[in-house]
Protein backbone atom coordinates (compact mmCIF):
# COMPACT_ATOMS: atom_id res chain seq x y z
CA UNK A 1 0.00 0.00 0.00
CA UNK A 2 1.37 3.39 -1.04
CA UNK A 3 1.38 6.54 1.07
CA UNK A 4 0.52 10.06 -0.11
CA UNK A 5 4.03 10.46 -1.59
CA UNK A 6 3.70 7.30 -3.68
CA UNK A 7 6.02 5.28 -1.44
CA UNK A 8 5.27 2.02 0.38
CA UNK A 9 3.60 2.75 3.72
CA UNK A 10 5.01 0.43 6.35
CA UNK A 11 3.05 -0.40 9.48
CA UNK A 12 3.92 -1.35 13.07
CA UNK A 13 1.21 -3.42 14.79
CA UNK A 14 1.49 -3.41 18.60
CA UNK A 15 -0.37 -5.78 20.92
CA UNK A 16 -0.01 -4.85 24.62
CA UNK A 17 -0.46 -8.09 26.50
CA UNK A 18 -0.65 -9.55 30.01
CA UNK A 19 -1.86 -13.09 30.69
CA UNK A 20 -3.77 -13.59 27.45
CA UNK A 21 -2.88 -17.22 26.69
CA UNK A 22 -6.49 -18.00 25.77
CA UNK A 23 -6.64 -15.27 23.13
CA UNK A 24 -3.22 -14.21 21.87
CA UNK A 25 -2.68 -16.85 19.19
CA UNK A 26 -6.10 -16.24 17.64
CA UNK A 27 -5.52 -12.50 17.60
CA UNK A 28 -2.15 -12.88 15.88
CA UNK A 29 -3.54 -15.36 13.34
CA UNK A 30 -6.37 -12.98 12.51
CA UNK A 31 -3.86 -10.25 11.62
CA UNK A 32 -1.78 -12.49 9.37
CA UNK A 33 -2.86 -10.99 6.05
CA UNK A 34 -1.62 -7.54 7.13
CA UNK A 35 1.96 -8.76 7.51
CA UNK A 36 2.48 -8.98 3.77
CA UNK A 37 -0.11 -6.54 2.43
CA UNK A 38 1.11 -3.70 4.66
CA UNK A 39 4.75 -4.76 4.94
CA UNK A 40 4.00 -4.88 8.64
CA UNK A 41 5.54 -6.41 11.73
CA UNK A 42 3.64 -7.43 14.84
CA UNK A 43 5.14 -6.66 18.25
CA UNK A 44 3.59 -8.36 21.27
CA UNK A 45 4.65 -6.21 24.23
CA UNK A 46 4.22 -8.52 27.20
CA UNK A 47 3.98 -7.17 30.74
CA UNK A 48 5.22 -10.31 32.48
CA UNK A 49 2.59 -12.95 31.72
CA UNK A 50 2.65 -16.08 33.88
CA UNK A 51 -0.16 -18.06 32.20
CA UNK A 52 1.73 -19.43 29.19
CA UNK A 53 1.29 -16.40 26.94
CA UNK A 54 5.01 -15.85 26.47
CA UNK A 55 5.84 -19.42 25.27
CA UNK A 56 2.95 -19.19 22.80
CA UNK A 57 4.23 -15.92 21.34
CA UNK A 58 7.83 -17.15 21.39
CA UNK A 59 6.83 -20.21 19.36
CA UNK A 60 4.95 -18.11 16.81
CA UNK A 61 7.84 -15.63 16.59
CA UNK A 62 10.31 -18.47 15.97
CA UNK A 63 8.23 -19.50 12.96
CA UNK A 64 7.72 -15.99 11.57
CA UNK A 65 10.41 -13.27 11.82
CA UNK A 66 7.77 -10.56 11.31
CA UNK A 67 6.35 -11.35 14.76
CA UNK A 68 8.33 -10.18 17.77
CA UNK A 69 8.06 -10.61 21.54
CA UNK A 70 9.06 -7.54 23.57
CA UNK A 71 9.37 -7.35 27.36
CA UNK A 72 7.35 -4.56 28.94
CA UNK A 73 8.76 -4.10 32.48
CA UNK A 74 6.23 -1.38 33.36
CA UNK A 75 3.38 -3.82 32.57
CA UNK A 76 0.79 -1.19 31.59
CA UNK A 77 -0.55 -0.64 28.06
CA UNK A 78 0.66 2.93 27.63
CA UNK A 79 4.24 1.87 28.35
CA UNK A 80 3.89 -1.15 26.05
CA UNK A 81 3.02 0.96 23.01
CA UNK A 82 5.66 3.60 23.78
CA UNK A 83 8.33 0.93 24.14
CA UNK A 84 7.38 -0.81 20.89
CA UNK A 85 7.47 2.46 18.96
CA UNK A 86 10.85 3.36 20.48
CA UNK A 87 12.35 -0.01 19.50
CA UNK A 88 10.71 -0.71 16.16
CA UNK A 89 9.00 2.46 14.90
CA UNK A 90 11.90 4.19 13.15
CA UNK A 91 11.28 2.59 9.75
CA UNK A 92 7.47 2.59 9.97
CA UNK A 93 5.01 5.32 9.10
CA UNK A 94 1.92 4.04 10.91
CA UNK A 95 1.18 2.50 14.29
CA UNK A 96 -1.81 0.20 14.82
CA UNK A 97 -2.78 -0.68 18.38
CA UNK A 98 -4.52 -4.00 18.96
CA UNK A 99 -6.20 -5.16 22.17
CA UNK A 100 -5.35 -8.78 23.00
CA UNK A 101 -8.80 -9.34 24.48
CA UNK A 102 -10.80 -8.38 21.38
CA UNK A 103 -11.81 -9.66 17.95
CA UNK A 104 -11.04 -7.97 14.65
CA UNK A 105 -12.08 -8.45 11.02
CA UNK A 106 -9.32 -10.05 8.89
CA UNK A 107 -8.95 -6.81 6.87
CA UNK A 108 -9.00 -4.56 9.94
CA UNK A 109 -5.49 -3.15 9.54
CA UNK A 110 -5.81 -2.74 5.77
CA UNK A 111 -9.06 -0.77 6.17
CA UNK A 112 -7.46 1.49 8.77
CA UNK A 113 -4.55 2.24 6.45
CA UNK A 114 -6.88 3.00 3.55
CA UNK A 115 -8.92 5.35 5.71
CA UNK A 116 -5.78 7.15 6.92
CA UNK A 117 -4.44 7.61 3.40
CA UNK A 118 -7.77 8.74 1.93
CA UNK A 119 -8.68 11.12 4.77
CA UNK A 120 -5.17 12.37 5.52
CA UNK A 121 -5.93 11.91 9.22
CA UNK A 122 -3.21 11.72 11.84
CA UNK A 123 -5.24 9.19 13.79
CA UNK A 124 -8.02 6.81 12.78
CA UNK A 125 -10.30 5.53 15.55
CA UNK A 126 -13.05 2.94 15.43
CA UNK A 127 -16.30 1.97 17.07
CA UNK A 128 -16.68 -0.86 19.56
CA UNK A 129 -19.32 -3.57 19.57
CA UNK A 130 -19.54 -5.19 23.00
CA UNK A 131 -20.45 -8.87 23.00
CA UNK A 132 -21.09 -11.19 25.94
CA UNK A 133 -20.98 -14.96 26.35
CA UNK A 134 -22.12 -15.83 29.89
CA UNK A 135 -25.33 -14.46 31.46
CA UNK A 136 -23.72 -11.60 33.40
CA UNK A 137 -21.39 -10.77 30.50
CA UNK A 138 -24.33 -10.59 28.09
CA UNK A 139 -26.14 -8.28 30.49
CA UNK A 140 -23.07 -6.07 30.80
CA UNK A 141 -22.68 -5.99 27.02
CA UNK A 142 -26.31 -4.93 26.69
CA UNK A 143 -25.73 -2.13 29.17
CA UNK A 144 -22.48 -0.97 27.54
CA UNK A 145 -24.09 -0.89 24.10
CA UNK A 146 -26.95 1.28 25.38
CA UNK A 147 -27.20 4.91 26.48
CA UNK A 148 -27.65 3.64 30.02
CA UNK A 149 -24.06 2.39 29.98
CA UNK A 150 -22.30 4.61 27.45
CA UNK A 151 -24.19 7.88 27.73
CA UNK A 152 -24.61 8.11 23.97
CA UNK A 153 -20.92 7.88 23.12
CA UNK A 154 -20.66 8.01 19.32
CA UNK A 155 -17.93 5.39 19.07
CA UNK A 156 -20.25 3.03 20.95
CA UNK A 157 -23.38 3.78 18.94
CA UNK A 158 -22.42 3.00 15.34
CA UNK A 159 -22.19 6.58 14.10
CA UNK A 160 -21.29 7.38 10.49
CA UNK A 161 -17.67 8.26 9.68
CA UNK A 162 -16.78 11.73 10.94
CA UNK A 163 -14.03 13.96 12.33
CA UNK A 164 -13.92 13.69 16.11
CA UNK A 165 -11.85 14.46 19.17
CA UNK A 166 -11.78 10.92 20.55
CA UNK A 167 -12.59 7.29 19.82
CA UNK A 168 -11.29 3.80 20.41
CA UNK A 169 -7.60 3.88 19.47
CA UNK A 170 -6.70 2.00 16.32
CA UNK A 171 -4.18 3.76 14.00
CA UNK A 172 -1.84 6.72 14.40
CA UNK A 173 0.90 8.25 12.31
CA UNK A 174 4.08 7.58 14.24
CA UNK A 175 5.40 11.08 13.51
CA UNK A 176 2.31 12.64 15.12
CA UNK A 177 2.43 10.19 18.02
CA UNK A 178 6.04 11.08 18.72
CA UNK A 179 5.55 14.81 18.27
CA UNK A 180 3.10 14.97 21.18
CA UNK A 181 5.23 12.64 23.32
CA UNK A 182 3.31 9.36 22.98
CA UNK A 183 1.18 7.99 25.79
CA UNK A 184 1.56 9.44 29.28
CA UNK A 185 2.78 6.44 31.30
CA UNK A 186 1.36 7.92 34.49
CA UNK A 187 -2.04 6.81 33.17
CA UNK A 188 -3.09 3.20 33.68
CA UNK A 189 -6.58 4.01 32.38
CA UNK A 190 -7.88 6.62 29.93
CA UNK A 191 -4.43 7.06 28.41
CA UNK A 192 -6.14 7.09 25.02
CA UNK A 193 -8.43 10.02 25.84
CA UNK A 194 -5.51 11.90 27.39
CA UNK A 195 -3.38 11.43 24.27
CA UNK A 196 -6.26 12.48 22.02
CA UNK A 197 -6.58 15.68 24.05
CA UNK A 198 -2.94 16.52 23.27
CA UNK A 199 -3.25 15.49 19.62
CA UNK A 200 -6.24 17.77 19.05
CA UNK A 201 -4.64 20.68 20.93
CA UNK A 202 -1.52 20.28 18.78
CA UNK A 203 -3.60 20.64 15.62
CA UNK A 204 -3.69 16.98 14.58
CA UNK A 205 -6.87 15.47 13.18
CA UNK A 206 -8.73 12.34 14.31
CA UNK A 207 -11.01 10.46 11.90
CA UNK A 208 -13.59 7.99 13.14
CA UNK A 209 -14.37 5.39 10.50
CA UNK A 210 -17.47 3.23 10.29
CA UNK A 211 -15.89 0.95 7.70
CA UNK A 212 -14.47 -1.36 10.33
CA UNK A 213 -14.79 -1.93 14.07
CA UNK A 214 -13.58 -4.19 16.85
CA UNK A 215 -15.50 -6.57 19.10
CA UNK A 216 -14.93 -6.21 22.83
CA UNK A 217 -15.74 -8.76 25.55
CA UNK A 218 -16.67 -7.14 28.89
CA UNK A 219 -15.84 -8.37 32.38
CA UNK A 220 -17.80 -11.47 33.34
CA UNK A 221 -18.53 -10.72 37.02
CA UNK A 222 -19.22 -7.80 39.33
CA UNK A 223 -15.83 -7.44 41.06
CA UNK A 224 -13.63 -7.10 37.93
CA UNK A 225 -16.25 -4.84 36.32
CA UNK A 226 -16.15 -2.60 39.39
CA UNK A 227 -12.33 -2.49 39.39
CA UNK A 228 -12.27 -1.66 35.69
CA UNK A 229 -14.67 1.28 35.97
CA UNK A 230 -13.11 2.49 39.21
CA UNK A 231 -9.86 2.72 37.23
CA UNK A 232 -11.65 4.51 34.39
CA UNK A 233 -12.99 7.05 36.85
CA UNK A 234 -9.53 7.66 38.29
CA UNK A 235 -8.11 8.04 34.80
CA UNK A 236 -10.77 10.57 33.85
CA UNK A 237 -9.99 12.53 37.02
CA UNK A 238 -6.29 12.49 36.12
CA UNK A 239 -7.18 14.04 32.76
CA UNK A 240 -9.18 16.68 34.58
CA UNK A 241 -6.33 17.42 36.99
CA UNK A 242 -3.60 17.41 34.34
CA UNK A 243 -5.31 19.51 31.69
CA UNK A 244 -7.59 21.64 33.86
CA UNK A 245 -10.48 20.39 31.71
CA UNK A 246 -14.06 19.61 32.69
CA UNK A 247 -15.53 16.24 31.67
CA UNK A 248 -18.28 16.36 29.07
CA UNK A 249 -21.90 16.80 30.13
CA UNK A 250 -22.71 13.10 29.81
CA UNK A 251 -19.77 12.38 32.15
CA UNK A 252 -20.72 15.10 34.64
CA UNK A 253 -24.08 13.44 35.32
CA UNK A 254 -22.68 10.11 36.66
CA UNK A 255 -20.27 12.01 38.91
CA UNK A 256 -23.14 12.48 41.33
CA UNK A 257 -23.79 8.76 41.76
CA UNK A 258 -21.23 8.08 44.51
CA UNK A 259 -22.22 11.18 46.53
CA UNK A 260 -25.97 10.44 46.35
CA UNK A 261 -25.33 6.79 47.29
CA UNK A 262 -23.36 7.83 50.34
CA UNK A 263 -25.95 10.50 51.08
CA UNK A 264 -28.68 7.86 51.23
CA UNK A 265 -27.25 6.66 54.54
CA UNK A 266 -28.45 9.94 56.06
CA UNK A 267 -32.01 8.70 55.50
CA UNK A 268 -31.87 7.44 59.11
CA UNK A 269 -31.92 11.13 60.05
CA UNK A 270 -34.13 12.47 57.28
CA UNK A 271 -35.87 10.19 54.76
CA UNK A 272 -35.49 12.86 52.04
CA UNK A 273 -31.77 12.08 51.86
CA UNK A 274 -32.62 8.85 50.05
CA UNK A 275 -34.65 10.51 47.30
CA UNK A 276 -31.76 11.18 44.84
CA UNK A 277 -30.52 7.62 45.33
CA UNK A 278 -34.01 6.21 44.76
CA UNK A 279 -34.40 8.28 41.59
CA UNK A 280 -31.12 6.92 40.20
CA UNK A 281 -31.98 3.30 41.02
CA UNK A 282 -35.48 3.72 39.64
CA UNK A 283 -34.18 5.24 36.41
CA UNK A 284 -31.71 2.37 35.90
CA UNK A 285 -34.27 -0.33 36.63
CA UNK A 286 -36.87 1.33 34.41
CA UNK A 287 -34.38 1.58 31.57
CA UNK A 288 -33.50 -2.08 32.08
CA UNK A 289 -37.17 -3.07 31.81
CA UNK A 290 -37.51 -0.96 28.67
CA UNK A 291 -34.43 -2.64 27.20
CA UNK A 292 -35.95 -6.03 27.97
CA UNK A 293 -39.10 -5.16 26.06
CA UNK A 294 -37.17 -3.58 23.19
CA UNK A 295 -34.54 -6.32 22.82
CA UNK A 296 -36.82 -9.18 23.91
CA UNK A 297 -34.16 -10.59 26.21
CA UNK A 298 -34.11 -11.83 29.79
CA UNK A 299 -30.70 -10.21 30.34
CA UNK A 300 -32.09 -6.68 30.46
CA UNK A 301 -32.99 -6.49 34.19
CA UNK A 302 -29.45 -7.59 35.05
CA UNK A 303 -28.15 -4.99 32.59
CA UNK A 304 -29.52 -2.38 34.98
CA UNK A 305 -27.38 -3.89 37.75
CA UNK A 306 -24.29 -3.84 35.52
CA UNK A 307 -24.98 -0.22 34.65
CA UNK A 308 -25.31 0.73 38.32
CA UNK A 309 -22.00 -0.99 39.10
CA UNK A 310 -20.34 0.96 36.27
CA UNK A 311 -21.89 4.28 37.31
CA UNK A 312 -20.99 3.94 40.97
CA UNK A 313 -17.46 2.61 40.34
CA UNK A 314 -16.69 5.35 37.80
CA UNK A 315 -17.97 8.07 40.12
CA UNK A 316 -16.16 6.62 43.16
CA UNK A 317 -12.91 6.32 41.20
CA UNK A 318 -13.16 9.90 39.99
CA UNK A 319 -13.73 11.34 43.47
CA UNK A 320 -11.08 9.08 44.98
CA UNK A 321 -8.49 10.51 42.59
CA UNK A 322 -9.65 14.09 43.13
CA UNK A 323 -9.54 13.76 46.92
CA UNK A 324 -6.12 12.12 46.83
CA UNK A 325 -4.89 15.17 44.91
CA UNK A 326 -6.48 17.69 47.27
CA UNK A 327 -3.06 18.96 48.38
CA UNK A 328 -2.28 20.19 44.88
CA UNK A 329 -2.82 23.86 43.89
CA UNK A 330 -6.41 24.83 42.95
CA UNK A 331 -7.33 24.00 39.36
CA UNK A 332 -8.24 26.63 36.79
CA UNK A 333 -10.84 25.12 34.48
CA UNK A 334 -10.05 26.03 30.88
CA UNK A 335 -11.85 23.76 28.45
CA UNK A 336 -13.64 20.48 28.11
CA UNK A 337 -11.99 17.13 27.62
CA UNK A 338 -12.65 14.94 24.59
CA UNK A 339 -15.79 12.94 25.34
CA UNK A 340 -15.83 9.17 25.21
Amino acid sequence: MMNERGRPARCLIVIPCLNEAAHIEGVIDNLGSALDELDARIVVADGGSTDGTRPIVARIAAENPKILLLDNPKRIQSAAVNLAVAHYGNDCEFLIRIDAHGDYPPDYCQTLMEEALVSGADSVVVGMQTVGIGFFQKATALAQNSKLGNGGSRHRSGAASHWTNHGHHALMRIASFRQVGGYDENFQHNEDAELDYRLVNAGFRIWMTNKTKMVYYPRSSVRPLFRQYFGYGRGRARNFLKHRALPSLRQLIPLGVAPVTLGAFFAIINWAAAIPFAIWVGACVSYGVWLGVKERTAHAPLAAVSAMVMHFAWSAGFWREVMSSASRPPLKVARREPSL
